[in-house]
């Protein structure tokens, strides 16, 4: 996960400000790929302009194909289960808390045995040199 940020409501307002995170934390010459679900946000068409504009590439689900965006639902799966769950969350500033922690230690900390023991920082960085 490169960048997370949490709203109240899921509006325009947020999906610019995630772009924006990400494209502070994107490293020059590189061309990722986004995943995500057929969401209203994510097929406006100012989206995908930025989203090509930024060199990313968009992975959206097909309807009826979770497959498609299993990496995504994947983390939030384990932010659910290894986080979120085991707290008791009053204030949209809690919920913050919790997943900008979560992110850094998932990033940081959080080694997986489908990346050969690594944090996927490490993993990233690794494929990034090869």
């Amino acid at each position: 996960m490169i960048a997370a940020i949490v709203s109240a409501s899921p509006n325009k307002a947020l999906i610019q400000a995630s772009l924006d995170e990400l494209e502070h934390h994107l490293k020059e010459g590189i061309k990722p790929t986004l995943h995500s679900d057929q969401g209203w946000q994510y097929q406006m068409v100012d989206y995908q302009q930025r989203l090509k504009a930024m060199n990313i590439t968009q992975s959206m689900s097909r309807k009826g194909n979770c497959h498609d965006n299993a990496p995504i639902e994947s983390f939030f799966n384990l932010l659910k289960r290894e986080c979120l769950n085991r707290y008791q969350i009053n204030t949209l500033s809690d919920l913050r808390k919790l997943v900008n922690g979560y992110v850094d230690w998932f990033n940081n900390v959080r080694i997986s045995r489908n990346k050969n023991g690594l944090t996927p920082v490490e993993y990233r960085e690794q494929t990034m040199i090869a």
